[in-house]
């Protein structure tokens, strides 16, 4: 069973964001980075998955030259392979591109199975997943939370609302986005680290895949959230006060 699965490097979580000059993004030149925790939960799936059924775990991520780190991170935990899409302006293209790029780089491994985090932490979008499956004219599922082999097929376990679930039965070959806290990740142990150095990393650029930026989404602007202060005068007897107190609290602050 031959496993691909699509990893992010994005800032670390508890980096300090500042916008950059242009105001279209955060400055990157001081920031550390680490793998988009959904994609780490995926690649932890995988990784049991290769563990009981045997096969191949292929980690591919695009981005610029130093998401090798973290595509290094994802070999020394078990991942058998990678595959880095090189790109410094990663940037320029939207969902869809990117997409496009982790969809022309997989069609060359045809694997039995795809999975991705359930969105990243940076952009949040929820989307290249099921965009990569369209592309590739896969079957997908999304906000997995339990992956069963099969003969043929996989059955899978999806997070709905309201506490809900449900379980689905998918042919493969098939793409999943994984809910973070699916299962607990694993360090990656010391012999992991030395024999990362050994593996096969293969590089692409966007150009070598014949797909340029065209972004049909743009980010035009980033910037904080404005601050304002405004006081509210509750009308009324204690009882009444009360009770428009609380339904301000519940639907305009959502704190309750």
């Amino acid at each position: 069973m031959k496993i691909l699965v699509a990893i992010k490097q994005v800032p670390s979580r508890d980096s300090q964001l500042r916008v950059n000059a242009a105001g279209r993004w955060i400055e990157e030149s001081d920031l550390s980075f680490e793998i988009n925790e959904p994609d780490a939960y995926a690649l932890e799936e995988a990784l049991q998955l290769k563990e009981k059924h045997g096969g191949e775990v292929v980690a591919l991520c695009a981005g610029p030259a130093r998401a090798s780190q973290t595509i290094r991170e994802a070999l020394a935990k078990g991942a058998d392979r990678a595959i880095h899409i090189e790109e410094e302006n990663l940037g320029a293209f939207d969902t869809l591109g990117v997409a496009r790029l982790l969809a022309r780089a997989a069609a060359a491994e045809t694997p039995d199975l795809i999975l991705t985090g359930l969105q990243s932490d940076d952009l949040g979008y929820g989307q290249t997943g099921v965009v990569l499956a369209e592309l590739a004219g896969l079957p997908h599922a999304t906000i997995i939370m339990q992956v069963e082999k099969m003969e043929d097929r996989i059955r899978v376990k999806r997070e709905l609302e309201d506490g809900w679930f449900q379980h689905i039965e998918i042919p493969l070959p098939a793409v999943l986005t994984i809910q973070s806290g699916i299962n607990k990740l694993r360090y990656a142990t010391l012999m992991g680290i030395k024999k990362a150095k050994t593996k096969q990393m293969r590089r692409h650029t966007a150009a070598e895949l014949g797909v340029e930026p065209a972004p049909t989404v743009v980010l035009d602007k980033v910037y904080l959230p404005p601050r304002s202060k405004q006081t509210v005068l509750l009308e009324g007897n204690a009882r009444q006060q009360a009770a428009a107190l609380i339904e301000k609290l519940k639907f305009e602050v959502r704190v309750l």
